[in-house]
């Protein structure tokens, strides 16, 4: 038995909850992961883990172990770690996450400088505006705007984005331009976005001079993507509140028409986000500093 590579299989199953995806995260098939940690509990004649045709659970001695062993696996990552900074480049795989119009508009178009500069990175991007499980989904870190609830990740913030609430120039001049925000309870249409999570709207909010208000109107049309948001309100369907990188374009050239300017809500956050048990590699260390440098500007875009 390879017992250094059973425990990172048992550490695996424990991150993910299940054998597949502890598989996957390994590269490795399942049948070969099942029997390291088979061994592993042989070896040490404890039952680490429970087994069911539905679920796997750690048992009181399979979690004791994990939690020591989680450490000494952490110490031999930040030595090897160590060792491959000395050497030269960070390489390896990058598993990212991020929202539809960040990416389409913030994070790709930037990409390449990150890419040429670290050639032996090799990054799976995962583009979709639901919450996604890190531990589960294996994934290295998230992008993500907003309050942040859940206390056992990390966050670093890397800029902010700025709202704001527009339409085309044909809704508007069928509808007519609101001149508060609480003209948008009067008959307006509203192009809402929708969490993916738990299928609610988001509020469109405002503030001015410390007078915070948020307009919870009935919607015509809820949308729970980013690009597909945009695209609603430029097909005149309603009026939307969307982040300026997303919107710039189309301000530009006329397509989209800002309203309630004076009424923008106070800078949104972005940050990106670990598990805070996971080791950062040398990888995700180099990728967080550059978007720290890169993000700021970039997310910012059009907010003049």
């Amino acid at each position: 038995m390879d017992q250094l590579m059973a425990i990172r299989a048992f550490a695996r199953v424990v991150e993910t909850g299940n054998f597949t995806r502890a598989a996957d995260s390994l590269s490795m098939p399942n049948a070969t992961l099942s029997k390291l940690v088979q061994q592993l509990e042989a070896h040490l004649g404890i039952r680490l883990l429970q087994r069911t045709t539905r679920r796997v659970t750690v048992t009181p001695e399979g979690r004791e172990y994990y939690e020591k062993t989680a450490r000494i696996l952490k110490d031999l990552e930040d030595i090897d770690g160590a060792f491959t900074a000395i050497r030269g480049q960070p390489h390896g795989q990058l598993r990212i996450d991020i929202g539809g119009s960040t990416a389409r508009d913030v994070l790709i178009p930037a990409l390449p400088e990150f890419m040429a500069r670290y050639p032996d990175i090799r990054i799976d991007l995962g583009v979709s505006d639901r919450a996604v499980d890190l531990i589960g989904d294996s994934v290295d870190c998230v992008i993500r705007g907003g309050p942040l609830a859940d206390s056992s990740l990390v966050a670093r913030q890397i800029g902010f984005a700025t709202l704001i609430t527009c339409a085309t120039p044909g809704y508007l001049k069928r509808s007519g331009v609101p001149a508060s925000p609480q003209e948008l309870n009067n008959g307006h249409r509203l192009v809402s976005y929708l969490s993916s999570d738990s299928g609610r709207a988001f509020p469109f909010r405002f503030a001015r001079q410390g007078e915070k208000m948020e307009i919870k109107a009935p919607y015509r049309l809820g949308v729970n993507e980013s690009n597909a948001h945009l695209a609603a309100a430029l097909a005149g369907l309603g009026i939307v509140q969307t982040f300026t990188y997303a919107a710039c374009e189309a301000l530009r050239t006329g397509q989209l028409q800002e309203i309630l300017q004076a009424w923008r809500p106070a800078p949104y956050p972005f940050h990106v986000v670990y598990p805070q048990n996971r080791h950062v590699t040398h990888r995700l260390r180099v990728f967080i500093d550059w978007l720290t440098e890169t993000f700021p500007a970039r997310i910012n875009v059009g907010s003049e």
